[in-house]
């Protein structure tokens, strides 16, 4: 456990309570003296970033409404005003929803559709882009990342295909302030067939080819209680789900994604005997690891 996601407002409510200097202080002190300060660069590679915060779930940055744009642009900006106050290097963000026409709801035949998009996906992408571009803007010289996490693509969102993040990114004015977080489960559930070794290698390789490794700066780590292609979005503990063990060991023991923050969002609770649900994830996923 040497890494944390927090949320720094309440994540399903537009209510903002601005962050008073007495609470931004104890903390930043705190991170210090854990030594957990955030490197904030990938030019230094020796220090690692373990501070994660996630945005609010009611942010659509895709949203063709100018009224609910608005209000998630505002609520956006301060998600990222606090992470900046906080010294939190890494923003993670739900790319968001078109709401236009939707993908027939079946299953994939085995992978997302490749890139290939529809009229109103490729106008949300645009919408998010630009709305990225906005916030650059009115926060210049800002150091948090916006990690935009992939998802299982049910009804109008976007970001169940990889094409989808590093369009996002090709986009923007200043892509050296977007980067990704990939998420077990909902690359599992979106189609990405991990299940196997050979298979697992295979979507890590389709990943760096299509987003590339070195903008991957958040990985949640999570089983899928769907199957492969379902788009339902249901997490699991880990080796109780459809994801395979291969998905785990994929990530796990990859060379270059050694010091990217894993985070469990895995069901709360403890076994029978009273241990932590999150320490029984803990050591499962420790028990894949090639090396200590």
């Amino acid at each position: 456990m040497n890494c944390l996601q927090v949320f720094t407002k309440n994540q399903r409510q537009w209510k903002c309570t601005p962050l008073r200097e007495d609470q931004c202080v104890p903390w930043r002190e705190t991170l210090a003296t854990m030594k957990w300060a955030a490197c904030q660069s990938p030019a230094a590679p020796s220090l690692l970033d373990r501070i994660v915060s996630h945005n609010c779930y009611l942010i659509n940055l895709a949203s063709p409404d100018a009224a609910n744009l608005s209000k998630s642009l505002a609520t956006q900006r301060v998600e990222m005003e606090n992470c900046e106050r906080l010294s939190i290097p890494l923003l993670v963000t739900h790319p968001g929803a078109h709401l236009g026409q939707a993908r027939p709801r079946r299953p994939w035949d085995g992978h997302p559709p490749a890139g290939r998009l529809m009229k109103d996906e490729r106008l949300g992408l645009q919408r998010i882009a630009r709305a990225l571009d906005r916030l650059h803007r009115d926060l210049p010289g800002y150091r948090v990342i916006t990690c935009l996490e992939t998802t299982v693509g049910s009804g109008t969102n976007l970001g169940y295909d990889f094409h989808h993040l590093r369009l996002i990114r090709e986009l923007v004015k200043e892509p050296e302030r977007v980067a990704f977080c990939l998420d077990t489960c909902h690359v599992t559930a979106a189609g990405y067939d991990m299940t196997t070794d050979g298979g697992a290698a295979a979507v890590m390789d389709h990943w760096d080819s299509v987003c590339g490794l070195d903008h991957l700066r958040v990985i949640h780590i999570n089983d899928s209680q769907a199957a492969v292609g379902s788009r339902i979005d249901r997490h699991a503990h880990i080796g109780e789900g459809r994801c395979g063990l291969a998905c785990f060991r994929a990530v796990l023991n990859h060379p270059r994604l050694r010091g990217v923050p894993k985070i469990l969002e895995t069901p709360k609770g403890k076994t029978k005997r009273g241990t932590s649900l999150d320490l029984v994830n803990m050591r499962r996923l420790r028990r894949l690891m090639t090396r200590p």
